[in-house]
């Protein structure tokens, strides 16, 4: 038999079928382990077939890998050879996508453990009286039957070993799979669906119609409405995936599927150990598990007969890849879900607009939930005009109003939730003599104070430099810390309310796989007063007890350079303001902002998606923005700047004779530095495009993959979530 491999290298040079000989044991989908250049490198099994155009005495021999199942099943090959052909990138790179890093590298093994059984009746075995261990051991596995070793080792040292030698147990050796989230705490609760909700059920499952959003306002029940549909697929014995742009989010919506589907609920991403990762991966692939729960890199879970794909908060730019291939998560779901024949679900209470135009124009359905599930109204914004704050003297993060509402709160014994997207004490540490800014080495930007750890950080490559006691530049000692993080917000809030207990949630406090939960759980149990956190607490979560949302620095994303400045800032804004009034007290929202006369902000403090809508929508038309058109990014990045300049250089004549072929097709071309000219050490270079006809998109792709270089990546984005 001869098996088509693809190597795993990701390199064009070698991104083509090679034909290897091999036995029935290897069959399609396989790993294997290949002769090549020399070496043994690891391969999958593309295709079997009976002949082959290479002489039989020319082809190597292929070992298989001890699988117990072919890693990838066939509807992981099709989806990888689709991928690598749209984004143009190695095979051996999309093939990846759907294993476990540490799998493909052989770093994580199945996790096994030594049980005892008795092998005889327990009457029948003769142990001397005097042999205390050995007959404790006897009479335990009598009563327990098969036991781990290690735990009547615990209990009668050297006890297994002598009836082991006496014939009288049997010791075996079995894969034990690692929990990540044994530990979460489940509480099943079946809820009956409100009119609206099962209205939404019965719409998904009757509409012909393969992508289905759900518009719902904070709080309209969308979580019930997946929990349902994914228990109607395993009726018919069908699996799930329900995706979710943070980690944050993922214990807690994995407690309720575990309360509702008990082990059927598997957990992926990247916070989980190599050994949890892998177990998790595999109870998908074995059909233990049939439903995959995580962040973006979920929708590539081994999970066959696919019956629904939902993904929540669907305007998330997470869902986007920044690193190749740059994919968008909805794409790869949509060709999933063509292929399975089941329902694309997406939900958010603020969808992209891009996502809300196809459904107003038919192509999706619209399925909207205008009202809170307990019919109570959404909560009251109050804005607090920052220049005001200012004028009378009043230079802290916190305005009056939001400083009067935080002890009606404290007073009330409830809780409040203060978010600012900015983690550290102090944003820039500046010179207030000659006006020097510390910036990290590697990268072309600012460096944040943390004071807790009295250090300077970089919040793009994670350097850490010792704080400062002198200006490099000048020498002088007059440091000023320019703007305020979460670090300075808590401090600033123990003194003006040294009773209350009050959480910090950003990327500094959440390390480890239950960094996110362990706050949760702490602020959920009313055990805090106060969470102050960045946009990981915008999103998803329920806390019946917070009646008060502070929102710090509304203005923030609202004038980045970016055409979706103004929705991101929408969408965060009704993000954080529905964590309120979640149960059956009202809540309240105080917005500061240096700029309320503003449109956005006018709209999102009325709830008004719509008008927002219709004004971005008009906006973008006028200025032929996505979705009237296409951003396509270049992006040329290299350690060594001369080099990257020459790719830059090739890569732009190439395109530069296609624009001039196609002109009628370019909204504008242009190449530039990067915003941010260098990110870990690396120099950065881009060309611009905005296209309003995408044929010339594979074009682009192909020109990008002919400047091949060790030492330059070149890549394609298309409407990249982070133009910086």
């Amino acid at each position: 038999m001869i098996a088509e491999v693809i190597v795993d290298i990701a390199a064009s040079e070698t991104d083509r079928i090679y034909d290897y000989l091999c036995d029935d044991s290897v069959i399609v989908g396989s790993r294997v382990r290949a002769p090549f250049g020399g070496k043994t490198v690891a391969g999958f099994v593309m295709r079997i077939k009976e002949n082959s155009d290479v002489p039989l005495q020319k082809l190597k021999k292929v070992l298989p890998c001890p699988d117990e199942l072919p890693a990838l099943n066939g509807e992981c090959l099709f989806l990888a050879e689709k991928l690598a052909a749209r984004y143009r990138v190695p095979k051996a790179l999309t093939l990846r996508l759907f294993l476990p890093a540490e799998m493909r590298t052989g770093k994580v093994r199945e996790l096994t453990k030594n049980y005892a059984e008795l092998t005889v009746d327990f009457a029948e075995i003769k142990i001397s009286k005097s042999a205390k261990n050995q007959l404790g051991a006897a009479e335990y596995l009598q009563k327990n039957g098969k036991t781990e070793c290690a735990l009547l080792n615990r209990l009668f040292p050297g006890g297994v070993a002598g009836l082991e030698k006496k014939g009288c147990v049997k010791i075996t050796q079995e894969q034990v799979l690692r929990d990540p989230y044994k530990n979460v705490e489940t509480e099943s609760v079946e809820r009956k669906l409100t009119p609206d909700q099962a209205r939404a059920v019965k719409t998904v499952e009757t509409d012909a119609r393969t992508v289905q959003l759900i518009h719902g306002v904070t709080g309209s029940g969308k979580t019930e409405i997946y929990l349902t549909l994914i228990a109607k697929c395993l009726r018919e014995g069908k699996s799930s995936i329900f995706l979710v742009p943070e980690i944050s989010l993922t214990p807690q919506m994995l407690a309720q599927l575990r309360a509702r589907f008990g082990k059927n609920a598997a957990i992926l991403h990247s916070g989980l150990s190599a050994g949890e990762r892998f177990d998790e991966w595999w109870r998908l692939r074995m059909g233990e598990a049939k439903i995959a729960i995580g962040a973006r890199s979920a929708v590539f879970a081994p999970l066959e007969n696919l019956g629904v794909i939902i993904i929540d908060e669907e305007h998330d730019s997470s869902y986007s890849s920044e690193s190749a291939p740059r994919y968008n998560t909805f794409d790869v779901a949509l060709l999933r879900a063509k292929r399975n024949g089941c329902k694309l679900v997406l939900g958010s209470a603020t969808p992209a607009v891009d996502t809300y135009k196809r459904a107003r124009e038919g192509e999706f359905s619209l399925i909207r939930l205008e009202k809170r599930i307990n019919q109570r109204p959404l909560p009251e914004i109050i804005i607090a005009d920052m220049r005001r704050e200012v004028r009378r003297g009043n230079n802290s993060a916190f305005s009056g109003a939001l400083k009067e509402e935080i002890e009606k709160c404290l007073s009330a014994n409830k809780q409040a939730i203060l978010f600012l997207n900015r983690r550290g004490y102090s944003q820039t540490v500046i010179c207030k003599e000659c006006g020097y800014v510390a910036k990290c080495e590697q990268c072309d930007v600012s460096l944040t104070y943390h004071r807790e750890e009295n250090c300077l950080k970089c919040h793009y490559c994670g350097q850490k430099y010792n704080m400062l006691s002198a200006c490099p530049e000048c020498g002088g000692i007059k440091l000023s810390y320019a703007g305020t993080g979460t670090q300075r917000v808590v401090a600033d809030l123990q003194k003006l309310y040294p009773t209350a207990r009050i959480l910090r949630m950003d990327n500094d406090t959440t390390s480890g796989k239950e960094g996110h939960y362990k706050i949760l759980k702490t602020f959920s149990a009313h055990e805090a007063d106060i969470l102050v956190g960045t946009q990981m607490i915008a999103k998803g979560h329920d806390f019946p007890e917070v009646t008060l949302v502070g929102i710090l620095d509304a203005d923030m994303s609202l004038h980045f350079s970016d055409y979706r400045s103004g929705e991101r800032t929408f969408q965060l804004l009704t993000q954080v303001a529905g964590r309120s009034g979640r149960a059956e007290e009202k809540g309240k929202v105080v917005l500061q902002t240096f700029d309320p006369e503003n449109e956005v902000l006018r709209f999102a403090t009325a709830y008004d998606y719509e008008g927002f809508y219709q004004n971005e929508i008009s906006l973008r038309a006028a200025m032929q923005f996505p979705p009237f058109s296409k951003i396509v990014r270049v992006l040329v990045t290299g350690e060594d700047d001369k080099k990257t300049m020459e790719a830059l250089r090739e890569v732009y004549v190439g395109l530069e004779q296609l624009y001039t072929q196609n002109t009628e097709k370019f909204l504008f071309f242009n190449k530039m530095r990067a915003p941010i000219k260098r990110i870990q050490n690396k120099f950065r270079y881009q060309v611009l495009m905005r296209i309003s006809d995408t044929s010339v998109l594979p074009e682009i792709y192909d020109i990008c993959a002919e400047v091949r270089s060790r030492d330059v990546l070149v890549s394609v984005e298309e409407n990249p979530a982070n133009l910086s």
